[in-house]
Order: C-alpha cells, then sequence, then structure tokens
C-alpha cells in the first residue's frame, strides 16, 4: 500500500464494471434522470420512440425494423451515459469502502479526570458526547476524533493515510489532532471526542468519496444551463422540420426525427459530465487528498497566488549547522570543540548537527565531555551550553544574549559574521567559553532540493508563489531568492496573512494556502482553496475546504494540478462533442431530405449506404463515443504547465479537429457494417 495511494482500483476493474451495470439501470429513475437535462430530453425521446415503434409493430408497418433498431440504441445512449456516471460513484465507492473496513467496533474507555488513569468506564462509541475525555492506550484503536489533551504517543495512521511510519501525537501544539480509526503503538493518551457519532472524520471522507454529498460545482451548474439551452434550441429547430417536409411534398417518420434530435443535441460531453467531476475528486483521493466540495477542486484549477509556509514546505524546517567561523585569534579546531561540548546534551536537530559537523571535520568524541555538567536552553536566558570540570563554562546563543552574557558588546569582526549570516538567511549562534567569544556557528535552514524548479513550473502555468514566514525581512529575502518564490511576507501573524489573502482577492485573484494551527484557521476559511493538514488541529481541518492526509504542505501543487487537470477535461471534452454533432449533422442532414432535395447529395460526403443506414449509423455511433470516451473522463486529459493560449491551440487541434474527423471515420465504419449484415 503505497504512501499516496492507500486504495488502488483499476480503471475499468470487473468489481466496478459489472456493479455499475446495474447502477446504470437503476439510474433510469425520471429523479435521477432530471439532475441531467440532456439525459433525460434524451430518455423522453426514447419513451416516445418506443411508444412508436411499438404502435408501428401491431400495425405491421414497413418502418418496424428501422424504427426498432434506432430505439434500442436511443435507449442505448441514456444506459452509456448512466453507465458512465456509475463507473466514476462505483471507483469512490470501493475506496469508500476500503476507508470503512478501517472502522472497528471499539469501545471507548470514558474517564472524569484526565489526572487519573484508572476507574474509567467503558462505554459504546455511538454514545460518547462532544468534550468528553476518553483513555487511549498502546495496542488500543482510536474510537473517535478527538483533540490530545495530555500525554505523547505514537500512531499508525496507516489505515488512513497509507503511511506506514508511525507520527507523534502530543498535547498542545499543531500536532494534537487524533484521527478515529486510527491506532496507538506506544504510550497512551487523554483524548477530549471532538465529533459527534457519524460526524468524524472518516464518516465524513466515506460520504464524500462516495459522492453521496457531491454537489455541482457552479462551473458544472453553468455548462448545464448552456447545454439545456442547446437542447431547447435543437427541439424547436427538429419540430419545424416536418412542416419543410411536407412544403416540398415529402414526409419524415417521427422515429427518424428523434434520432436527429439526439444526435444533435450534445449527449457526449451531457453523458460524462457528471463522471468528469466525480473523477477529479477520486484523483485527489488518490493523492492522499479529500475535498470537502468540488467547488474547493476546481478552484484549485482557477487560483492565481499560492501561498506556501517557508518551515516544511520550501525549505526542511530543521537548521542545520554548515559552519564554524572563528573569532580573531581562536582556531576553527578551537571553535569547533566548544561548539561540540556545549552542544553533547542537546537533542534538537540543531544541536545534533552541531555534534555531527565537528564529530566529521574534527574527530571529536563525545568522552571528552568528562563528568559534565550541561546546562538546557531557556527561552528566557535564550542559551544553553555546559559546565565542565576545573570550572570552565561554555555557553552558545543568540548574540544580544551572548553579549549580555560577557558583559560587552561583540567585537567589529564577530558583529561582521553575525549580520553575514543573518543576511545570507542563516542563524548565527555565538559561542563563548569563560565568558571570551570564539566564534560563531552557521546554522542554515537547507532548501528543499529541486523546489526552484517547482516553483519555475508554476510560473508556466501562470501562478504566483509567496513565501510566507515568521522570519526577519533579511532573512525570508534571501530564502525567498535561494527557492525562487516571486514574493514573500516575513514576521507574518495571523492577522498579516488574513490581510494580505483579503488584498489579493480584492484584487480579483484566487488564492490557495496550506496550514495546520488553530491560528491558520481564519486565513484557511477565508482563501479559496485553503488545505487543511490531517496532522493538524480541529480547528484547521474544520476551516480547510481540503485536508491533505500526509500532512505534507508541498501537496498544494499536486493540488493545482489535479484541479488544473479536471477543468482542462471538462473543456477538452466539450470541444470534442461540439465538434462530434457536427460531424454527426453531414450524415442525417442529407438522408433526411436528399429525396426532397437530390442537391443536398453534394452534402453526404461520406458516402454512405442508404438515408436508413445513415441515420442508423449516426445513432449507433452516438452512443458508442460515450463509452468510448469514459476512460478519458475518468483519468483525465493528461494536463502539462503551459499559457493559456497554448493549451487552447492543443485542445482545439487535438479534440476540435478530432471531433471533427473521428465521427466520419466512425460513422462509415458502423454504415459499411449495417450494408454487409443487411440492417438497414
Amino acid at each position: 500500500m503505497s504512501k499516496h495511494s492507500p486504495v488502488e482500483f483499476g480503471l475499468l476493474a470487473p468489481d466496478i464494471i459489472v456493479p455499475a451495470m446495474g447502477q446504470a439501470l437503476r439510474k433510469l429513475d425520471p429523479r435521477s434522470l432530471a439532475r441531467n437535462p440532456v439525459i433525460f430530453s434524451t430518455a423522453l425521446v426514447s419513451l416516445l420512440s418506443t411508444v412508436l415503434v411499438v404502435r408501428e409493430g401491431l400495425q405491421g408497418g414497413p418502418a418496424f425494423a428501422i424504427g426498432l433498431q434506432i430505439t434500442v440504441w436511443l435507449w442505448f445512449t441514456v444506459l452509456f451515459a448512466n453507465f458512465a456516471e456509475a463507473v466514476a460513484e462505483g471507483r469512490g465507492r470501493a475506496r469508500a469502502d476500503a476507508f470503512r473496513a478501517t472502522r472497528s467496533s471499539v469501545q471507548a474507555k470514558v474517564i472524569a479526570d484526565p489526572r487519573q488513569r484508572t476507574g474509567f468506564r467503558v462505554r459504546d462509541v455511538d454514545r460518547l458526547e462532544i468534550g468528553e475525555l476518553i483513555l487511549v492506550e498502546a495496542g488500543d484503536i482510536v474510537p473517535t476524533d478527538g483533540e490530545v489533551v495530555e500525554g505523547v504517543a505514537s500512531v499508525d495512521e496507516s489505515a488512513i493515510t497509507g503511511e506506514s511510519a508511525p507520527v507523534i501525537r502530543e498535547s498542545g501544539g499543531d500536532r494534537s489532532s487524533l484521527t478515529g480509526g486510527t491506532r496507538l503503538v506506544s504510550d497512551w493518551l487523554v483524548v477530549r471526542v471532538s465529533a459527534r457519532p457519524g460526524e468524524t472524520f472518516l464518516d465524513r471522507m466515506i460520504a464524500l468519496v462516495e459522492g453521496a454529498k457531491r454537489q455541482k460545482t457552479p462551473n458544472e451548474i453553468a455548462l448545464d444551463i448552456l447545454l439545456a439551452g442547446l437542447t431547447l434550441v435543437f427541439l424547436l429547430v427538429v419540430t419545424t422540420l416536418p412542416f419543410f417536409a411536407a412544403w416540398s411534398g415529402t414526409t419524415i417518420p417521427v422515429v427518424y426525427l428523434a434520432a436527429l434530435f439526439v444526435t444533435l443535441i450534445p449527449t457526449t460531453i451531457g453523458g460524462l459530465l457528471s463522471a468528469i467531476g466525480i473523477a477529479g475528486m477520486d484523483r485527489l483521493v488518490k493523492a492522499n487528498v479529500i475535498a470537502k466540495s468540488g467547488r474547493a477542486v476546481e478552484a484549485a484549477g482557477d487560483i492565481d497566488v499560492l501561498l506556501l509556509d517557508k518551515t516544511g514546505t520550501i525549505t526542511f524546517g530543521n537548521r542545520m549547522a554548515d559552519a564554524f567561523e572563528p573569532a580573531p585569534g581562536i582556531s576553527a579546531r578551537q571553535l569547533a570543540e566548544a561548539a561540540f561540548l556545549a552542544s553533547l546534551a542537546d537533542d534538537t536537530p540543531e544541536g545534533r548537527s552541531i555534534v555531527d559537523l565537528a564529530a566529521r571535520d574534527f574527530g571529536f568524541d563525545a568522552a571528552q565531555a568528562g563528568a559534565a555538567s550541561f546546562v538546557p536552553f531557556s527561552a528566557h536566558t535564550r542559551m544553553s551550553g555546559v559546565d565542565l570540570p576545573g570550572g570552565v563554562t561554555i555557553r552558545k546563543g543568540a548574540s544580544d544574549a551572548m553579549a549580555a552574557l560577557t558583559g560587552a558588546p561583540l567585537s567589529p569582526a564577530v558583529d561582521q559574521i553575525v549580520k553575514r549570516i543573518g543576511s545570507s538567511g542563516g542563524t548565527p549562534l555565538v559561542v563563548a567559553r569563560d565568558g571570551r567569544v570564539f566564534g560563531v556557528i552557521h546554522l542554515k535552514d537547507v532548501v528543499k532540493p529541486a523546489i526552484r524548479e517547482r516553483f519555475a513550473e508554476l510560473r508556466r502555468m501562470g501562478i504566483r508563489t509567496v513565501m510566507i514566514t515568521g522570519d526577519n525581512p533579511l532573512t525570508a529575502a534571501a530564502i525567498a531568492a535561494e527557492a525562487g518564490v516571486d514574493d514573500f511576507l516575513a514576521e507574518a501573524t495571523p492577522e498579516r496573512k488574513l490581510e494580505l489573502i483579503r488584498r489579493e482577492q480584492a484584487e480579483g485573484r484566487l488564492v490557495a494556502m496550506c496550514g495546520d494551527g488553530s491560528n491558520d484557521a481564519p486565513a484557511l476559511a477565508q482563501a479559496d482553496v485553503g488545505v487543511a493538514m490531517n496532522s493538524g488541529t480541529p480547528a484547521a481541518k474544520e476551516a480547510g475546504n481540503l485536508i491533505d492526509l500526509d500532512s505534507d504542505p508541498t501537496k498544494l501543487i499536486e493540488i493545482v494540478m489535479v484541479g488544473k487537470q479536471l477543468l482542462i477535461s471538462r473543456g477538452a471534452l466539450t470541444t470534442f462533442s461540439v465538434a462530434n454533432d457536427v460531424a454527426k449533422y453531414f450524415a442525417i442532414l442529407p438522408a433526411l431530405f436528399v429525396t426532397a432535395y437530390p442537391g443536398l447529395a453534394v452534402l453526404d460526403v461520406m458516402g454512405l449506404g442508404t438515408p436508413q443506414s445513415a441515420i442508423l449509423s449516426a445513432i449507433i455511433f452516438n452512443a458508442l463515443v460515450i463509452v468510448a470516451l469514459i476512460p478519458i473522463a475518468l483519468k483525465g486529459v493528461r494536463y502539462s504547465p503551459a499559457p493559456a493560449a497554448t493549451l487552447l491551440g492543443r485542445n482545439l487541434m487535438i479534440y476540435g479537429l478530432g471531433g471533427l474527423v473521428v465521427p466520419f471515420i466512425g460513422i462509415k465504419a458502423i454504415d459499411l457494417l449495417v450494408d454487409l449484415l443487411h440492417l438497414a
């Protein structure tokens, strides 16, 4: 089970296809069909055609055979459209079943006092109330969503995220959120229940991936209105044709008019529209991102500004020792030794990196510390260090704190080193031994490899990137330049983040950002696309409209790509559908009127056999093309970053021209087969 895809299903797996066939029949319910105006109209026409064919058969009319075939293929058109939607929903339902399998019929250990780990009462999960405290111990399945109020534990979240490595959850901070269905690997936690039964994160995730609560997006609604308008226009066109035929002394069978109407209206995109939207959300699920709404997925494809935290997104987040820069009169070895001894008991990533660098460059050993007394870091003193036997004291810390310790300003040479490191985006740590400054440790927040190329890729997509950091402007500018972002916000606070988002939106831009803390909740709620980390606080997850199960802030880039692909796929298949309809006109219109107007024969560019075979071939092709395009609707049209004009040109060339050419080839091939089998 891979990290980015906890559940994998083949594009058209048998365990999805077979149930989808039955679901396609159930979707013939008028209440279901009414949600799609194009397919609903096709179903009504199919019903009318069925009545007419039955009457023709009872009367022994000569047009019964061709009418029956047309009617069958009209119903197939409706069924294939339902089938496309059912397959998309089936993929989501299969994922939901896999998520549902993570549930266990566990009971909760309810306690009254977080300081007591005994005397708890066992209660069914469906009777838990928000705010109650529960105890979860090593080996237990977490019964419901909650927030850790006491304890630190290792949690296996593989059932939700697919990531096999356990994660740490602890009280306070941004790693206090606990998801129901996960399992404690070690230690214990006291958890405050944050969700009602049936409203947990897992419950909502199941409902979303099933598509049960998926609402149409504004773009889908707008396209539905356009398709309904085109359907109405072509209905008026088709109803006027019998009058023209009567005026010319000919008659057109109603079943032929039904075939003409269905081939004129955009049944291809009408049948695939819902499947495209559902598949877009499904692609996000494969990337371990849960969308609370289709609107968020579409907005991701349209965003103009992307806000990213520096720490953990652009950089690795842990400042690493990069160099020892000694003061005048001090050797690099002397400085490295003092820094090494002062950092032996420092378990922070920074402290460990100092020890590693000194040991690697100079071969120091921990035994050199002897019977040392270590001084842990204090936020009050802003320094840490070690006291060695013989009264030797070594301290390392911020430059101003060390200046206060020595009782004198830093020497010009050391002060210059401090400023140079700060201006380059690094963090200077001054080291002093017995009150004498030995030099400066250069800590560097390392920019992730290839991140600059990813930002360049976003720039080609027309997206401006903004780095958000709590660093001072000088440090922020240096890291922004190294990473290749377009802009940065230094010394960021929740209020400044919110102000930045509102300013960008006031200028007509769509904004995306990610966050995991309660202080990010206002900005996540304000952003057009707010991506909350699954490891974050309940407030952050409630405020965002997308939840990243992997808690990887760089996932924003993948989310943008999925959103772009959704929009491109819908546009491409709409283009194909419209062009496809144009080509079908040349099959049916000449066939209908060539008897009355022999001059229309010049429009029969395909050289179809007979008027009857032309109409039958067009209606068969119209049904089959929906089936042929289902894989594209589910998988999505391939997207690569490029200017809008380039994408439009490629879209018109491939799907516009393809939509014109493919029907000529397909209808002609079907016509030859129809003639060969004497079906018309």
